[in-house]
């Protein structure tokens, strides 16, 4: 097989026959997004590691409290899908998944985004949604090919610099946070797509002063000139 789906309400863990398929390339146990179910799963094995071809592993809506470091031995890997779990932080390990370019994390126990996500080079996409992060590392400018940064609903009351240093964005996410300020080059980030869609470049729920709301909403250039001028003062 090279496509496995695993379902059952009662889903504790993983059969242990699945670790044989050692050509399985999409594992799946998740229920459907439509159900509302969440299966009971605590922990993937440290046996996930064998399976050395997934390049697709969803895992989204269990009851998930840790990831085990072998997580790092799937050097194919490229779509992970973690929402809707109880994770509290992520191994080390994770950091060397270099073929991932889909993290799903939304929804679950993150106070911190884990400096091991900067170091995936290949990342285009990672959601970190309904978390609780305080703070976004410097590293995060590492991820030179993400294209969409979804942090809305976590508890951020700044962002670094070096967020700026993604030039790759077009999509940025950062409804319902504390922030009351964005950086001085936010306006640098000129594709985000400003004006097209309102959705791609998101702020509200936030209390920001510097730069208030009004100029945000007229996109890159309005941000650069608001900054110009305090510059000049």
């Amino acid at each position: 097989k090279k496509k496995l789906k695993i379902s059952g309400r009662e889903l504790l863990s993983v059969p242990t026959q699945v670790f044989g398929l050692d050509q399985l390339q999409v594992l799946e146990m998740s229920p459907e997004r439509e159900s509302c179910l969440r299966y009971r799963m605590e922990l993937l094995p440290q046996e996930i590691g064998r399976l050395r071809n997934l390049t697709c592993l969803y895992v989204d809506s269990n009851n998930l409290k840790q990831i085990p470091a072998a997580i790092g031995t799937l050097s194919c890997l490229e779509r992970l899908t973690l929402s809707n779990n109880s994770l509290s932080s992520l191994p080390a390990e994770m950091g060397a998944l270099q073929r991932l370019h889909s993290l799903h994390l939304a929804n679950n126990s993150l106070t911190e985004l884990p400096a091991p996500l900067c170091q995936l080079k290949s990342l285009t996409f990672l959601d970190v949604s309904d978390n609780k992060i305080r703070t976004i590392p410097s590293s995060i400018r590492h991820l030179e090919k993400l294209e969409t940064l979804l942090l809305l609903f976590n508890s951020l009351e700044s962002l670094p610099e070096d967020v700026c240093l993604l030039r790759n964005l077009h999509t940025l996410w950062l409804g319902n946070n504390h922030l009351r300020s964005l950086p001085a080059a936010f306006g640098e980030l000129v594709n985000l797509d400003w004006g097209y869609n309102y959705c791609s470049c998101n702020f509200e729920g936030n209390p920001l002063e510097d730069p208030p709301p009004e100029v945000c909403s007229r996109g890159p250039e309005g941000i650069r000139d608001y900054f110009s001028s305090l510059r000049r003062i």
